[in-house]
């Protein structure tokens, strides 16, 4: 395999998690009489341009089909996300009836309502046929299609082109990440604004995030290397946040590289300096990784096999994608270790998870059953999920978190801010 940007030979892995299923691939209780198929979950680093990136044994069309389960607006904390950004956006660029918003990767609408509500103009773009009919019952026009440079040479075509861009945690997901880079800067307008969203590389190795691996997300990413990236096809990021959301994200800021009103910020100049400094281009930095993956997953088994010893009962909340990378590198199958998962999400609850085929439940579950621990899988939403679930302590419940190291906890931590660099 070469790697995806530079199109060097790809030799070095990052992390190697096994074969396990995709993992927002739900099963029905029929599905789980047939043979399921599983993928290497394998992750190289490329030691030319240093993008991690994994190997591409799944098809995105395959991944992103109609049976997609993740739904964003089932998350009341991404939803607050959403309408924060939206407000800072409005307030910084001042858009209005004139101006066009497109998303890329919109999902259910969750984020381009609170635009179309203060009356700008909105287009989303979505591969998922499930979540674009959710979008629409919202009143979001979503185009059913994956955003490749071929479609936004169509949107030019038509005269849609964007006053700002959006696409929040996709740029990990495309498999073609030049293709999908350059028609951003083909539907872009001359004074437009590009912003992405992405779980950033230094923190998934920080704090050994391996659950945030999987064959949806093709590309782990640093601000070095989206610079270039963007570069190369004719963008500038001139700006840059650090986000709290997914375990520690970048919110990037971009226009054309001939757009001279917006000038590069200091926080892009301070983030890409620490980047160095940690030592992000050099290819011993991603060569120690593995060996904390297989630490993360001996405590949680240890956790587990403890638990049953002792006649505890122990539940999971979240049927999220990161927490099937770690029940399945962990190679926990059925209900003897965790009983069962619950999920706020009407498209999850009454189907299997892939691999472990353990059943997802709806939360009332976890009352009636009364478990001694809850294992918060999407731990990113820990304080989210811990208050929804506060009323554990009455029989004495304790919640779990497996990663970056195992944690018991019984209270809600206080919420994680923005931070400015």
């Amino acid at each position: 395999m070469n790697c995806r940007h530079c199109d060097s030979p790809l030799h070095h892995v990052f992390a190697d998690l096994g074969h396990c299923p995709a993992s927002n691939s739900m099963l029905t209780a029929l599905q789980l009489e047939e043979p399921e198929v599983s993928y290497p979950l394998k992750i190289y680093v490329c030691d030319n341009c240093f993008l991690v990136q994994v190997g591409e044994v799944k098809k995105a069309v395959e991944i992103f089909g109609d049976q997609y389960t993740y739904f964003s607006s089932y998350s009341s904390s991404w939803l607050q996300h959403a309408r924060r950004y939206v407000d800072m956006m409005m307030d910084r660029f001042g858009y209005g009836a004139d101006s066009l918003v497109i998303e890329a990767a919109s999902n259910d609408g969750y984020l381009l309502q609170y635009f179309q509500q203060r009356g700008v103009p909105v287009l989303g773009i979505d591969p998922t046929a499930n979540t674009a009919r959710m979008a629409a019952d919202r009143g979001v026009d979503t185009l059913v299609d994956f955003f490749t440079s071929h479609l936004a040479r169509e949107l030019v075509a038509r005269g849609q082109q964007a006053d700002l861009l959006i696409g929040n945690n996709v740029l990990a997901h495309v498999p073609d990440i030049n293709d999908f880079v350059s028609g951003m800067q083909l539907v872009l307008k001359p004074g437009g604004v590009v912003t992405m969203e992405f779980p950033h590389l230094l923190n998934l190795v920080r704090q050994c995030q391996f659950d945030t691996i999987y064959h949806e997300h093709f590309s782990y990413l640093s601000l070095t290397v989206v610079n270039r990236i963007f570069s190369a096809q004719g963008l500038a990021i001139f700006d840059v946040e650090e986000l709290p959301t997914h375990g520690g994200s970048l919110r990037i800021y971009a226009r054309h590289a001939a757009d001279p009103g917006k000038p590069v910020s200091q926080a892009v100049v301070e983030l890409l300096a620490r980047e160095r400094q940690e030592g992000m281009g050099e290819l011993a930095y991603y060569q120690d990784f593995q060996p904390r993956v297989n630490t993360v997953r001996q405590e949680f088994l240890e956790f587990l096999l403890e638990q049953k010893r002792l006649g505890r009962r122990v539940a999971g909340y979240g049927a999220a994608a990161k927490g099937n990378t770690l029940l399945n590198y962990c190679g926990i199958q059925g209900t003897d270790l965790l009983a069962f998962v619950a999920d706020a999400s009407p498209h999850k609850q009454g189907k299997f998870l892939p691999g472990s085929h353990i059943p997802v439940v709806h939360p009332e579950q976890i009352r009636e059953e009364q478990p001694d621990y809850v294992v918060i899988l999407p731990w990113n939403l820990r304080d989210e999920v811990a208050e929804r679930l506060a009323y554990i302590n009455e029989w004495g419940g304790q919640f779990v978190v497996a990663i970056p190291q195992l944690e018991i906890f019984s209270h809600v931590a206080e919420p994680a801010a923005y931070v400015r660099i």
